[in-house]
């Protein structure tokens, strides 16, 4: 069973990623259809970030697996035998 800190950081991330999925979407989506003198567009970074910055962020993401794994492989080696 879960405790209260482990609901609350759950709800937490759930919260946060609600919110980034929500400012990507209308980052991406809805503001290329809205005009470009409109005030909304100070809210939001410019165009080519919505690249760029999930191209990292994967890159950063398969780096720490790629890391993790090379680090649990390296653990996991069992000695040769000298007979």
């Amino acid at each position: 069973m879960a405790t209260g800190a482990d609901q609350a950081v759950g709800l937490g991330l759930v919260g946060f990623s609600l919110l980034l999925f929500t400012y990507y979407t209308l980052w991406v989506i809805v503001l290329p259809f809205v005009d470009s003198d409109h005030v909304i567009h100070s809210y939001f970074l410019p165009r080519e970030y919505s690249v760029i910055l999930p191209g990292v962020a994967a890159l950063i993401l398969l780096l720490c697996v790629g890391t993790f794994i090379g680090v649990v492989t390296w653990k996991n080696r069992k000695p040769k035998k000298v007979d």
